[in-house]
């Protein structure tokens, strides 16, 4: 079982240090294509009333933040890094509009040690699980944080993606689970498919209500940035592989857990 590693440093492990980005281009599109999936499931107030409480867990630079907010009034964020949490309020602050001008609260905590006073309608850890030291640990914590009709969205990159699967016969990849060298600079402890991902949620004591794959994957990160700014491929193919994903989710770049408490 792993243990934590009370020696990391989450303001170095986002950054680049090699040819592997934390972060593409291609990220943000297929964050896209996971609102297309998640929206129908979001938990709305019971009553007009009341206001739509939702937590996100990891913000990276703010850009989910920014794709989630025109459907919750207000958002906590809860992220390790300082220098992301500073990042993204001066960018909000500077740029409200990104946001919908809607309230964002920061939480500069580790997921091991926040301390919460609330519970939330809505959770999303996005790409996020495979870097944590004790997954099942946090998954149990956010089992506590949810409220009684609340949802957790939990998405990580797919080991099993068409792309990965290339690269193993390639032999750039050791096996489809395996994490290289780039992504455990950025901090990755574990490369998950469809099958362990439901497992460790399980273990959790979380309740599973749906499950899936986003986004059909025959390219690598890199090379459909490249493809999309060279305009190789069209939003029409985008779609094309989106829709082929909800057939084939196993070989998605993506797959993903919709979980209500336990």
């Amino acid at each position: 079982m792993t243990t934590r590693d009370l020696n990391r440093d989450l303001n170095k492990e986002y950054q680049d240090k090699s040819d592997r980005k934390y972060a593409y281009e291609f990220d943000y599109v297929l964050r896209d294509f996971m609102i297309r999936d998640f929206k129908p499931l979001f938990i709305s107030p019971e009553s007009s009333n009341q206001i739509s409480n939702t937590l996100e867990m990891g913000c990276y630079k703010g850009e989910f933040t920014q794709k989630i907010s025109p459907y919750f009034d207000t958002i906590s964020v809860m992220e390790g890094s300082s220098e992301l949490v500073k990042y993204c309020q001066d960018k909000f602050e500077q740029r409200p509009e990104l946001v919908n001008h809607k309230n964002i609260y920061y939480f500069n905590q580790r997921f091991e040690d926040a301390t919460l006073d609330q519970s939330f309608d809505n959770i999303f850890l996005i790409h996020t699980l495979e870097h944590l030291d004790e997954p099942i640990e946090i998954l149990k914590r956010i089992n506590q944080w949810l409220t009684k009709s609340g949802r957790l969205f939990l998405a990580v990159p797919n080991a099993n993606a068409a792309s990965r699967q290339i690269a193993v016969n390639m032999g750039l990849i050791s096996h489809n689970a395996a994490v290289t060298e780039g992504e455990k600079e950025h901090g990755h402890r574990r490369t998950y498919s469809l099958d362990t991902l439901r497992r460790d949620a399980t273990k959790s004591g979380l309740k599973i209500v749906r499950e899936g794959g986003v986004f059909f994957k025959p390219f690598a990160n890199f090379q459909f940035d490249q493809i999309i700014k060279e305009k190789i491929v069209n939003l029409d193919y985008l779609d094309g592989c989106y829709q082929l994903g909800q057939r084939y989710p196993d070989l998605c770049a993506s797959v993903y857990l919709v979980c209500e408490k336990g």
